[in-house]
């Protein structure tokens, strides 16, 4: 129950947060300028900031070297994952645009904003440092491996076409934040506590803003645009049985070998954060890429309210391991 009770208020928050987007373009009080400006915002300067100060506040050196042994099956879950979901979209012949939402729908989840207090709420804080591993893994595998995919899934560029080698592209400024943060974190480089606390403020602004960013999305297409088609249900299966099924063989499979089963908070923490809804800045991605937009936004939208119903199974099949 208490888990039903944390799931559905950390829903309703973001829900809230969307319907107030959606009011705000609806009544004609959010131009199209704020659209394209929110989106540089984001991913300029918000977003960087936020990862920087997440990862220097989340993690220490020490830390982070006696967490690698669980890095490995959490590597292995995306990995698999990332692979399993190429092999869909050509499966199920996924058109171009959406191919790069597929697969991050697959892989990457909304650790920090929902992911966390969710973790906190269900196994306390003791459960931090096994949430940290997952983050770690799903922050690299954004912002190194997901970004591309969507990059690269620009329906405006003609296949086969010569396209210019763009440094931008392969460092993007969010990937460039988490580099910086794990310069500064292994060199033991201190932050003025004025320069965190601004950057803080400044990172703190890239949930309430995306979600603000999926409303005006919602209000130009309508409510409407929330249905469950062919590669809208496929996308959430594999974010709520496919990506948790291969994370629970993963650690059953790597318990057997290695000699010994994971600690169950450890085990439990990485089944919970593999079905967490979809990246809140996926719709911003895509739109940069030239994607569909409608698309990565109703599956935001949606993982988001179903994910309500689907932690309260998933403990239940994790408690069974």
């Amino acid at each position: 129950m208490e888990a039903f009770i944390t799931s559905l208020e950390s829903v309703a928050e973001i829900v809230l947060v969307i319907a107030l987007g959606y009011w705000l373009r609806g009544s004609g009080r959010l131009g199209d300028e704020f659209k394209g400006n929110i989106s540089f915002i984001i991913m300029k300067i918000a977003l960087p900031a936020s990862i920087f100060v997440s990862v220097l506040k989340y993690l220490n050196r020490d830390k982070l070297a006696s967490l690698s042994g669980g890095l490995v099956f959490t590597f292995a879950s995306f990995t698999i994952g990332y692979i399993v979901a190429w092999i869909l979209t050509k499966v199920f012949r996924i058109r171009k645009g959406r191919r790069g939402t597929f697969i991050n729908m697959f892989v990457n989840a909304n650790t920090i904003f929902i992911g966390l207090p969710l973790n906190m709420a269900l196994f306390g804080t003791k459960s931090l440092p096994y949430f940290l591993i997952y983050y770690v893994m799903n922050t690299i595998s954004t912002w190194a491996i997901g970004i591309f995919f969507i990059s690269s899934d620009d329906p405006t560029v003609e296949k086969g076409a010569k396209k210019d080698f763009n440094w931008k592209k392969l460092l993007p400024a969010p990937l460039v934040g988490f580099l910086v943060s794990l310069v500064f974190l292994l060199l033991a480089i201190p932050v003025p506590e004025w320069i965190n606390k601004t950057l803080d403020m400044v990172g703190g602004i890239v949930t309430p803003m995306s979600l603000i960013y999926i409303g005006i999305i919602l209000a130009d297409a309508g409510l409407k645009s929330i249905k469950f088609d062919r590669d809208t249900i496929l996308a959430l299966l594999g974010r709520f049985v496919v990506a948790p099924a291969i994370m629970i063989s993963i650690i059953l499979i790597g318990g057997s070998v290695m000699g010994g089963s994971l600690p169950t908070i450890e085990s439990n923490s990485f089944i919970i954060q593999s079905a967490a809804p979809g990246l809140a800045v996926l719709p911003i991605l895509v739109d940069q890429s030239h994607g569909d937009v409608d698309y990565a936004t109703n599956l935001v939208t949606t993982s988001t309210v179903l994910f309500v119903i689907v932690v309260p199974i998933l403990m239940q099949i994790a408690n069974l391991i």
